[in-house]
């Protein structure tokens, strides 16, 4: 899955609110499967696993979430990406729940020069300033709790994955 090529742009990934849902309705059946992570339940949409693996074949997957590790430690077989495990980023104990700007600094570093497309659950205005300052092309894409990653999201990162390569390149 990793090509590490760098005309291949970056996709950072959540977890939480991206691939582990929350926040859906509890009077219908659970959009994915439960499963623990360090003592804590978690419904996993198993469904974005071919999602990541579509994504894969235009972007260098890289974790951006709390889990840090943890994404690794789980993931990689829940979702049957086909790889052992994904570039990861950490964060020094930045983390906090209900907002991603302490992200910045980590995403920043690891896509120095690259093209990067970010999907979070929370995109706030340090984050959508940090994308417009950018010199190089930057997408951000919010995910709603309840549904992360959907068929329409995987589009609209295709799309903008693909109008950053030339003629020659697709």
């Amino acid at each position: 899955m990793p090509r590490n090529d760098e005309k291949t742009p970056l996709l950072f990934l959540d977890v939480d609110g991206v691939i582990s849902l929350f926040g859906f309705p509890s009077n219908h059946p659970p959009p994915g499967t439960f499963h623990w992570v360090d003592g804590v339940m978690h419904c996993i949409d198993i469904t974005a696993g071919e999602r990541i693996r579509t994504l894969a074949e235009h972007y260098d997957i890289v974790w951006a979430t709390g889990w840090e590790e943890k994404a690794n430690e789980y993931l990689p077989h829940l979702l049957n990406l086909h790889v052992a495990e994904l570039p990861v980023l950490t964060f020094d104990g930045r983390a906090r729940f209900g907002s991603s700007h302490w992200k910045i600094d980590a995403i920043d570093e690891y896509a120095r020069g690259r093209a990067a497309a970010w999907v979070d659950d929370f995109i706030d205005s340090e984050c959508e300033a940090w994308a417009g300052f950018r010199r190089e092309p930057t997408m951000l894409v919010l995910t709603e709790s309840h549904t992360g990653l959907t068929d329409e999201l995987v589009e609209k990162l295709i799309r903008w994955a693909e109008s950053l390569a030339g003629p020659a390149d697709r």
